[in-house]
């Protein structure tokens, strides 16, 4: 299979006329006549840009002759030069081969550290082109060779071998595609290599997921090695279904489980499935609607027995002697907040059989140190004694897995093991038989790429584009002054940097505050989740939450307001998309994917947005698709449309009812099981939501944005809920394109085009 990986020649008289110019020409013919790609320049240029082409060089042939490389009799300024390039390369790319050729210079006027980066030391003229070009592409064959992790290797292979497939899929690699004008733009479009690779698990040679064996198996175990962990699982469906798979391997019917109040619906999905006892940890909030972490004191086991003593579920237990089967904690929380797993582990080890962490926003923090001990699992860390780790981490949210990849992380205990044949009848419980290969390659290929150094410097890569972001807003806000630019990033303003650009890990832990919100620095807190164990908690630099302006911290509304949703409504129709939209935030995330012209576009459109402002100018201008959709806005200015927006959010005091909602106390009547199986059942109740207030639901309550469930089967829907419900119900009728979308509730439209909304409930 062909693949674009040439060498690189860098020699200032590549284009020359002179011998030396002919004969690293002559090599260069040569190697393309063996089949491989050249590309020639004449300088250095910027060492940077040319170190950047390691991940698609196969080899680089540097010349040490050249000028730039020579001051007078010494040769020191060429040595610095020449060492800053390799260093360079190097930091990303331990492996890529690096030759030098010259005439005059050999390997005596080299230092070690220099000689010891090198491949080969090429003297021109002394063989032939075409024996010199063999030497150099047998390095570069056995380099592209070696970067290729297990399972893509063997697909690769099998892609290429031609072998005709009488198996499924039924598009055998293609063809039928071909037979239609449509398939034929469909095969257009994804390519035959991705179509030849799509094939099933009867092809042995690639061995099979549901064994975790041949080529699989040996990604899987590549794959721990890389995250530090003793287990391995990759996942075609997406961390949902990798959560649902650690809790149908740990928890059972009546198992008491401890679990983070706002963790994803997979979760409570998969607390429904088990028919298991929740007993919720409680996060904290702002009125910002940014989610907070779950306080330290929460995870102290007898603050959890308490908590199990006041659940109406749990009355026939003997709570003193329950030991919880399974404690799942969002690692991290969707705005960016991290833990201290160390510390949880030493509190919880013992107690509770099974430490899960939904690591899905956060993959990439066991590459760096910068992260420290704020992900589950690090290369030199303790064992815990007693409770088995799980991690379960979305591939394709922040590193380079393609959708729906995803894996199980296990770290054994000192005393106990898992149990890999038990644990596979929970993973075959809910993975397909016939899963997407594709997806299994870019688990595999995602994991090679974190190695380091490479994976090291993805992430460092991430971190400071992140910080030079937040420099930059900064820098937009010094030049307008505060009254006149508006948007802010959520998070430490006053970070260090140390020599390499580098934040400091202690600028971006959540400092302990006062009941005033006061840190013990004399500053004010910037995040508004009050009072903070040292140590704990810590913002991931690479989550940026823009704030916008018209509501503070505390929840009170200024007189005027920009909301967030129409910020990230203007950006979508001028090519901008955010992850998150909040009342007054939006959230972008830097991944290893992100580039200065990505975040350098999304401030200027920011800027633009300011603009157009405030010159008031008319939608259908601006944002002529929702103005298109919703022409009721068509006249109105932007000013107008955010004041109008933000008029109906401080009349309904929205940011302390959004807030209220999360925080409220949640009683529930029945187990969430029990209560969803009323729906298989038919005994439910379709109710309107002003009679909603007492009434038990069977369903997931979810508003969108956050995306987190508000309640869960079995909860009794209260007045604060109901009050919510009804504010989004007016808000819907008052501004049509800015509605929250509530899942689990279920909306009908009369004759006279009013709509109605309703939520199922256990039938009376």
């Amino acid at each position: 299979m062909k693949f674009r990986f040439p060498i690189v020649i860098i020699d200032e008289d590549f284009r020359s006329e002179n011998t030396s110019g002919l004969g690293i020409r002559a090599l260069a013919q040569a190697i393309e006549a063996d089949g491989f790609e050249v590309l020639g320049v004449t300088s250095y240029g910027d060492l940077s840009q040319f170190a950047q082409q390691q991940s698609r060089a196969s080899a680089f042939v540097l010349a040490i002759d050249d000028e730039e490389f020579s001051s007078g009799p010494e040769l020191d300024p060429a040595v610095e030069k020449l060492r800053a390039f390799i260093e360079e390369v190097r930091w990303k790319n331990a492996d890529v081969p690096i030759f030098l050729h010259g005439e005059t210079k050999t390997s005596r006027h080299l230092p070690n550290d220099i000689l010891r980066e090198l491949h080969g030391f090429i003297h021109m003229f002394e063989d032939t082109p075409e024996f010199v070009a063999k030497h150099i592409i047998r390095e570069a064959k056995s380099y592209l060779e070696s970067i290729q992790p297990p399972f893509f290797k063997q697909l690769l292979d099998y892609a290429e071998d031609g072998s005709y497939s009488w198996h499924c899929p039924g598009h055998s690699g293609g063809v039928a595609f071909l037979k239609s004008p449509i398939g034929q733009m469909y095969h257009q479009f994804y390519g035959e290599n991705m179509l030849r690779a799509d094939v099933c698990n009867a092809v042995e040679e690639l061995g099979q997921l549901l064994d975790h064996n041949g080529a699989i198996g040996a990604s899987e175990r590549n794959a721990a090695r890389i995250f530090n962990s003793d287990h391995c699982f990759f996942v075609t469906n997406g961390t949902s279904t990798s959560n649902k798979m650690v809790w149908h391997h740990t928890v059972a019917p009546g198992d008491v489980v401890v679990v983070d109040r706002n963790c994803h619906k997979s979760i409570l999905h998969a607390i429904i499935m088990t028919g298991a006892i929740p007993v919720f940890l409680k996060p904290t909030r702002n009125h910002w609607g940014i989610i907070g972490p779950i306080q330290r004191s929460e995870f102290e086991p007898e603050a959890i027995r308490a908590k199990m003593k006041a659940n109406p579920l749990l009355a026939d237990y003997d709570t003193d002697n329950v030991q919880p089967r399974i404690m799942t904690l969002t690692q991290s929380t969707y705005d960016g907040v991290l833990y201290n797993t160390e510390v949880i582990k030493g509190m919880l080890d013992g107690w509770v059989d099974n430490l899960h962490f939904d690591e899905a926003w956060i993959p990439h923090a066991a590459f760096h140190p910068f992260y420290g001990q704020y992900h589950a699992m690090g290369r030199k860390r303790e064992r815990t004694a007693k409770s088995i780790t799980y991690a379960t981490q979305s591939v394709h949210k922040l590193l380079a897995g393609i959708s729906q990849a995803s894996h199980v992380l296990v770290q054994d205990s000192k005393e106990e093991r898992l149990d890999r044949h038990l644990f596979n009848e929970s993973y075959l419980m809910h993975t397909s038989t016939s899963p997407q290969y594709s997806i299994i390659a870019s688990c595999d290929v995602a994991a090679a790429m974190m190695e380091p150094p490479g994976g090291t410097a993805l992430v460092e890569e991430s971190i400071v584009e992140a910080l030079d972001f937040r420099r930059a807003m900064v820098k937009v806000e010094e030049e307008y002054g505060p009254e006149d630019w508006w948007f802010q990033v959520w998070g430490p303003t006053d970070f260090r940097a140390d020599g390499d650009g580098m934040a400091a890990t202690r600028d971006w832990v959540l400092k302990k505050t006062d009941a005033e919100g006061v840190e013990t620095t004399g500053s004010d807190s910037w995040h508004g989740f009050g009072d903070m164990a040292p140590g704990f908690n810590m913002l991931d630099p690479i989550k940026a939450t823009i704030i916008t302006p018209g509501l503070d911290i505390e929840g009170r509304f200024d007189d005027s307001g920009i909301p967030a949703s129409i910020v990230s409504k203007y950006l979508a129709e001028h090519g901008v998309v955010v992850e998150k939209t909040g009342l007054y935030s939006f959230f972008i995330l830097f991944t290893i994917g992100i580039t200065k012209g990505r975040w350098n576009t999304l401030l200027a459109a920011l800027q633009q947005f300011k603009d157009h402002y405030d010159k008031n100018q008319p939608l259908w201008r601006v944002m002529p698709e929702f103005s298109a959709k919703f022409p009721r806005y068509e006249r109105m200015g932007l000013k107008d449309l955010s004041q109008h927006v933000h008029s109906l959010y401080a009349k309904y005091d929205v940011a302390r009812l959004s807030t209220e909602i999360y925080l409220t106390d949640h009683h529930p009547e029945m187990t969430p099981s029990e209560a969803f199986s009323h729906i298989a059942r038919r005994k439910t109740e379709r109710v309107s939501i002003d009679e909603l207030e007492g009434r038990i639901t069977t369903s997931l309550v979810t508003p969108y944005p956050p995306g987190i469930p508000l309640l869960i089967p079995g909860e009794v829907f209260n007045a604060k809920i109901v009050d919510y419900l009804r504010f989004n119900r007016e808000f819907a009728r008052e501004c049509p394109g800015f509605e929250t979308d509530i899942h689990g509730l279920v909306t009908e439209t009369s004759e006279d085009g009013q709509t109605y909304y309703f939520a199922d409930c256990v039938a009376r």
